[in-house]
């Protein structure tokens, strides 16, 4: 699981610890310093299951961890253009919530898969081919991804800046697939 938001953290941390297989919560180190509102009471944020964090009607951004932030971005930037996108956090890895997102990409028939991983080889190839797989027949358009470049992670913070995908990376992709 990958969560994106002080929320998502600890219901899927206790989702994980209360499920009798091995569950990974993975949390991006750029993200241990957000605030946001939190229950005192337990619950679980349910393994396997994305969350419709803005509907849209255009284009389907499925994104994981801190790059929901990117994309919700992205997602303003991509409605003062026209296009009115509906971003999932997928939360979960494996298993991942293929009925979702072909859910979404059968009403916007575009696709872009959003992650801080390497794009090639990265796990955003593997949601990209599920979508391929599942919806292709609605798709106007190839699935696009944007992930990391290819290459060791950069020490210095000025060259981290242009390696992490940011949502200006998440707007050129998007229209480069629509050809605006």
């Amino acid at each position: 699981m990958m969560p994106a938001t002080p929320y998502d953290v600890k219901g899927c941390i206790i989702a994980a610890a209360r499920d009798d297989n091995p569950v990974f919560v993975v949390m991006n180190k750029m993200s241990l310093g957000m605030t946001g509102e939190v229950p005192e009471g337990a619950y679980e944020v349910p393994i396997g299951v994305a969350n419709i964090v803005r509907p849209g009607t255009d284009y389907t951004i499925v994104t994981l961890g801190r790059m929901l932030h990117e994309a919700l971005k992205a997602a303003e930037t991509l409605k003062g253009l026209g296009i009115d996108a509906e971003v999932i956090d997928a939360r979960s890895v494996q298993p991942f919530d293929t009925k979702t997102v072909v859910d979404s990409v059968k009403k916007t028939h575009r696709a872009l898969v959003v992650h801080e991983a390497v794009r090639f080889g990265g796990f955003g190839a593997e949601i990209a081919a599920q979508i391929q797989e599942h919806a292709f027949d609605y798709l106007d358009a190839p699935v696009g991804r944007v992930g990391a470049p290819f290459s060791p992670v950069p020490f210095s913070p000025a060259l981290e800046k242009l390696y992490v995908p940011n949502a200006e990376r998440i707007v050129a992709e998007a229209r480069r697939l629509i050809g605006a």
